[in-house]
C-alpha cells in the first residue's frame, strides 16, 4: 500500500478485498483522519491551519495523514498561486458523504469521555465539541 500516493491516484487498494470494514478504516481510519475530517467540514484549511489547531500532530504525520485523504479521494489540495503557493485543503463532495460517520464517532466519543472522565470539557481542547451540521 503506498502511504504517499501522488494526487490523482486512485484509491488505495483495500488491504482485505471484499471487506467493506476493511475498505472503511483504510480510507478513514488513523489517529488523526477523522479528526481532520471534522475540522475541514467546518471549512477550507491551510496546511499551517491545521497544523496549529492539532498542536500535538508533527508536520510529517499531517502530511501524510492529508496525502492519504487525498488519494482516497476525500480531501483536495487547492494551490492558491504561484511556487511558494499556499495551499488549502478542503472536502471534496465525496468526502462530505462520510460526515455522518464523524459525527457519530464524535457524540460517541462525547459520551465515552463523559463515562470515563466524567466532563465533556476535555473535548473543547482540540475544538472537536461542535456538532457537524
Amino acid at each position: 500500500m503506498d502511504k504517499k500516493a501522488p494526487a490523482g491516484n486512485p484509491s488505495r487498494p483495500n488491504p482485505l478485498p471484499g471487506c467493506p470494514m476493511a475498505a472503511a478504516f483504510a480510507a478513514i481510519g488513523g489517529k488523526w483522519k477523522l479528526t481532520l475530517l471534522y475540522w475541514l467540514a467546518h471549512g477550507e484549511s491551510h496546511f499551517a491551519g491545521l497544523r496549529r489547531r492539532g498542536a500535538p500532530i508533527t508536520p510529517k504525520v499531517l502530511a501524510e495523514q492529508l496525502r492519504e485523504l487525498e488519494a482516497d479521494g476525500l480531501v483536495e489540495r487547492v494551490e492558491t498561486g504561484p511556487v511558494p503557493a499556499r495551499v488549502l485543503y478542503r472536502l471534496t463532495p465525496y468526502g462530505t458523504s462520510v460526515l455522518p460517520v464523524v459525527e457519530g464517532v464524535r457524540v460517541w466519543g462525547e459520551a465515552h469521555i463523559e463515562r470515563t472522565q466524567g466532563a465533556v470539557a476535555a473535548n473543547a481542547a482540540m475544538g472537536c465539541a461542535e456538532a457537524l451540521t
